[in-house]
């Protein structure tokens, strides 16, 4: 066998792979994490989301090889950060404007962490994928929003409540399920925000107060 033979195979699954464009591979990434939403990953098939799409299995097992792969290349895919942009001048304000934020998207996150819970124990690859995808660029752009407080001296640099920020804001995404079963509107983040986090900073809660009665 020539060495021009030999090499064909992986040049024909090159091509073949090329052919995917980027308008389709959204398509399967968009239907993979629908369905894990839907039913959780345990019951998701590269099967079924290759007839909810119209293609062929064989389509997605050249391009990604195994569910694990695909459904880390769909998060990876799907990172956004929510809380990119948000700069009112004042801390207080910020923290108010992260929590509705997160409040417009916490419905089909929360419920796309949950549904990958036991998966991201057993797979370190996608267990990244999740905190590459939907944790770890929140929490940057959070830092950020801190950082820029303490730049304008509305709390100090060494405040012991700065670390938990984070912690705070992403377990109430987490727990408010599990204890009534309602996600965390942007309301109740809001509210969140003003009762727990601006207290534990030291902050006022200044114009921006929600009152109970509006």
């Amino acid at each position: 066998m020539t060495s021009q033979a030999a090499d064909e195979p992986e040049t024909v699954a090159a091509s073949r792979r090329s052919k995917i464009t980027p308008e389709r591979e959204r398509e399967f990434f968009d239907a993979v994490l629908e369905q894990i939403r839907e039913c959780g990953y345990e019951s998701v098939t590269m099967e079924g989301v290759a007839a909810s799409t119209r293609c062929s299995k064989s389509t997605l097992y050249r391009q990604w090889k195994t569910k694990p792969q695909f459904v880390a290349a769909a998060l990876r895919a799907n990172r956004r950060v929510r809380f990119a942009g948000i700069d009112t001048g004042t801390l207080a304000e910020d923290l108010r404007e992260a929590a509705r934020a997160a409040g417009d998207w916490s419905k089909k996150d929360a419920r796309l962490m949950q549904a990958l819970g036991h998966a991201v124990t057993a797979d370190h690859e996608l267990a990244q994928a999740l905190r590459e995808a939907l944790v770890l660029p929140e929490i940057a752009a959070l830092q950020e929003i801190l950082a820029r407080g303490v730049q304008r001296g509305e709390v100090a640099a060494d405040h012991p409540a700065l670390e938990f920020v984070p912690v705070m804001m992403f377990g109430v995404l987490r727990v408010r399920p599990v204890l009534s079963g309602q996600y965390a509107d942007a309301d109740y983040l809001v509210r969140f925000v003003e009762a727990t986090v601006l207290p534990a900073l030291g902050l006022d809660q200044g114009p921006g107060r929600r009152s109970r009665d509006d």
